[in-house]
């Protein structure tokens, strides 16, 4: 038997006006899993637990089977085992953002947050402001290290874990009241936008019409994680495919394989054909159990406020992602559950998470079932199924 889950990151949403009252996923042509709906188990689940901030970590945590109770400790020290930094117990981990800001006030307190992913703008691209920020603002005590695109990371020697406000938060409002309260790291922010305001790379983006990454801005503190083994846990050999550091860190904490796909951005425009087949045989292939496909552009697309584009993420998943799936594990002569479903919400109106439940799917090759329903928000919340606790979704899929 083989287990998959296949994520749509941030895919739920709230009705919209612009779709005639449906959601994204209600409005987007999905034939792959309207198909499938009907021979499967539909209903919500609560993958936020009560009290914490919504999040991909916090969320995604919970759709592997941690509670994030009990093991998280901040979204930085996941994406740190990603990128391969070793931190000491006493160190803390900060995401560094390079996010665009408005240019035209003369006090940096005073500026707009534009977009907390400057366009999505190129990891090669990226790694050079990034370097330009390290050759200036690097000491002994904060050192700075590159990811994907604009996620990169601080690593902050004898550090103090701190309340900072996520950029894509507060898209759109005056970023003063939403600094850091730390001087130091609020300082290195108002540097950063002074070695990146003009620097090249940042004037070309701009002549070619793409905002501009100016500035960082961090987030997400947090201390060394210490997951158990996915494999001890659950009793299957786990595998990850993933664009984004979080996930990649989260499985690297878990004892996962995580399957690297050329290609794969994060983005709307990322390989999906390429996930799908890396999923397909790492199963069929190298004889893992259970693989974890997460595909990160629905969130972005919220955050960005297209309904246009998260729409057609959400089409993408569809056909490109979970068609070449089932074709591949129905042609290798697999049995197989999988399951289907978001981390969180990432409503367009707002552009930002929310801890609402989220619609779940999980079809079973050996039973499918007899149903007329299709995999949306509102038919999954009045099918009555419903799962509480976040963490405990995989033991329906296990």
């Amino acid at each position: 038997m083989k287990y998959v889950i296949v994520l749509g990151d941030g895919m739920a949403d709230r009705p919209l006006e612009s779709l005639g009252g449906r959601t994204p996923l209600e409005y987007a042509s999905t034939p792959v899993l309207d198909e499938l709906a009907k021979k499967s188990e539909i209903g919500m689940v609560h993958t936020i637990p009560e009290g914490m901030k919504p999040g991909s970590d916090t969320a995604n945590l919970s759709v592997l089977g941690y509670d994030p109770k009990v093991c998280y400790t901040g979204r930085s020290p996941l994406e740190a085992l990603s990128i391969g930094v070793e931190m000491k117990p006493e160190d803390v981990a900060l995401r560094c953002n390079l996010v665009t800001l408005s240019e035209e006030e003369e006090y940096y307190e005073e500026k707009t947050i534009i977009d907390h992913s400057s366009d999505e703008i190129s990891t090669q691209e990226a790694a050079e402001l990034l370097a330009a920020v390290r050759a200036q603002l690097e000491t002994e005590e904060y050192k700075f290290y590159p990811g994907t695109s604009y996620r990169h990371l601080l690593i902050w020697d004898h550090g103090q874990v701190q309340e900072l406000i996520q950029p894509h938060d507060v898209l759109g409002q005056t970023i003063g009241r939403h600094l850091p309260q730390d001087p130091v790291l609020r300082e290195m922010m108002k540097k950063s936008y002074e070695i990146l305001v003009n620097h090249p790379i940042n004037i070309a983006r701009k002549e070619r019409g793409e905002n501009p990454a100016n500035s960082c801005w961090f987030w997400g503190a947090g201390t060394p994680p210490a997951l158990s083994s996915f494999e001890e846990k659950k009793h299957v050999r786990g595998a990850m495919v993933s664009a984004v550091d979080l996930l990649k860190g989260i499985a690297l904490g878990a004892s996962m394989k995580v399957v690297p796909v050329e290609g794969a951005t994060g983005g709307l425009h990322t390989n999906y054909e390429g996930k799908a087949q890396a999923a397909v045989d790492v199963l069929t292939k190298e004889g893992y159990d259970f693989v974890y496909v997460h595909v990160e552009a629905p969130d972005e697309m919220g955050h960005q406020g297209s309904v246009e584009k998260k729409v057609e993420a959400i089409e993408y998943l569809d056909g490109r992602v979970i068609g070449p799936i089932l074709q591949g594990l129905k042609a290798a002569g697999e049995e197989f559950r999988l399951l289907v479903l978001p981390d969180h919400p990432t409503p367009i109106a707002i552009r930002t998470h929310t801890g609402e439940d989220v619609p779940y799917l999980l079809f079973d090759s050996r039973a499918p079932q007899d149903h007329n329903w299709s995999y949306n928000e509102k038919e999954a919340a009045e099918s009555g199924r419903f799962i509480s606790r976040g963490h405990e979704l995989i033991d329906y899929l296990i």
